[in-house]
């Protein structure tokens, strides 16, 4: 077996040094193949050793995988309805003509912002009873009880009082109406006058024509805020039994999950699909959904189970679009471990695909991972 000597290039501290190394010529193959595979090996695991400074200074926890009791889900479709306790719609109290809007389909608008002009003859002809009514009782009143009588006192009061209440009923704000009557210009009472939003949100429906007659209850606007939304999902009637109210639920959409909350269980099948409504309230988050979108539910019941719980944190997506974990060996090094997300409820992540008793990390793992993956790109360099 011959022997030769060979100079190696290595890494020692941050000083590159040739070192003469002795390798025999038979064996010297063997110990390519070798170095090879373990360099494939690194580049699949990307593993990472940190130290305990590391991880203390970034906040990284590492946990034993455990079983944990909790309640069963139940998926569904569903639908994104608007919150109606959250919804306006902005309509005439009497028969009036569209003059004039002020906002647009799709704009946000504030309290007590003007939404839309109207004219009307019976709003023309309570604006003129009101300037009446308020000027006799701003005489009387000047005059005081001493001059005029109790009952013209009283009288020109309640005019004046059920006046305003008129106008005001037809869909003049407190601020009109102090307008009108503190103006000495009469032919303000032309029956014009101004519909405000009396919520805050997204204009979301217009049914007008600019100088369209209109009857009292026909729907102009509608307003909704939309950062409270609801979702309604379908379920047999034999599943519904199994939900209570308050009950935790979540809603996928595109990939995303957002948390939601059960307020209500419909009394009564659809008719058309033999199925229960479950109502859920959901914060919009990032103003993602809007009514009319159809989405996934899942919706816990009563019934409960063992399995796999980490926080959602802990569970990252790869580049090539797995669900992995971060987890630790008994050597301390960090290897990526790729599970099944089965659902994610509340901050909390079902996982499978992993033995319980696997150390992974459930906090700070997105650095774990990033480190990994240097570590990863390190062994393609070398």
């Amino acid at each position: 077996m011959n022997t030769k000597t060979f100079f190696m290039l290595i890494l020692l501290g941050s000083t590159l040094t040739y070192l003469p190394v002795a390798i025999s010529s038979s064996d010297h193959q063997d110990d390519n193949v070798t170095e090879e595979s373990h360099d494939e090996h690194e580049e699949e695991n990307g593993a990472v050793k940190l130290t305990t400074e590391q991880m203390q200074a970034v906040g990284i926890e590492v946990k034993p995988l455990q079983l944990q009791l909790i309640h069963s889900v139940i998926k569904a479709p569903g639908e994104v309805k608007f919150n109606t306790y959250k919804t306006t719609s902005i309509t005439p109290r009497i028969a009036a003509q569209v003059l004039d809007c002020h906002v647009a389909l799709g704009e946000m608008v504030r309290i007590g912002q003007p939404i839309i002009t109207l004219s009307s003859v019976e709003m023309a002809e309570a604006q003129g009873d009101l300037l009446v009514a308020d000027r006799e009782w701003q005489r009387v009143k000047k005059l005081g009880r001493k001059v005029v009588s109790q009952s013209r006192y009283t009288k020109a009061k309640i005019n004046s009082e059920l006046a305003k209440a008129k106008v005001k009923a037809y869909g003049m704000t407190d601020s009109q109406i102090n307008s009108l009557i503190t103006s000495e210009d009469f032919s303000r009472a032309n029956g014009r006058f101004e519909l405000v939003a009396t919520r805050a949100g997204t204009v979301l429906v217009e049914n007008y024509i600019q100088g369209q007659q209109v009857e009292p209850g026909h729907e102009l606007i509608r307003i909704t805020d939309e950062s409270s939304l609801w979702v309604v999902a379908k379920v047999p009637p034999t599943i519904s039994k199994q939900i209570t109210i308050g009950s935790n639920a979540s809603v996928n959409f595109e990939g995303q999950v957002l948390s939601a909350k059960v307020i209500q269980k419909y009394h009564s099948l659809d008719e058309s699909t033999r199925t229960n409504g479950i109502r859920l309230a959901i914060e919009n988050v990032d103003d993602m959904l809007h009514p009319g979108m159809f989405v996934n539910t899942q919706i816990e019941t009563s019934s409960e189970s063992k399995v796999l719980v980490v926080p959602e944190e802990a569970v990252l997506r790869s580049e090539d679009g797995d669900w992995i974990v971060m987890i630790q060996d008994e050597s301390g090094e960090f290897t990526s471990q790729e599970v099944e997300l089965v659902r994610v409820s509340n901050g909390r992540a079902v996982i499978s695909g992993i033995k319980a008793g696997t150390l992974v990390v459930v906090k700070g793992s997105f650095f774990v991972w990033s480190e990994s993956a240097k570590a990863g790109f390190g062994d393609d360099d070398h």
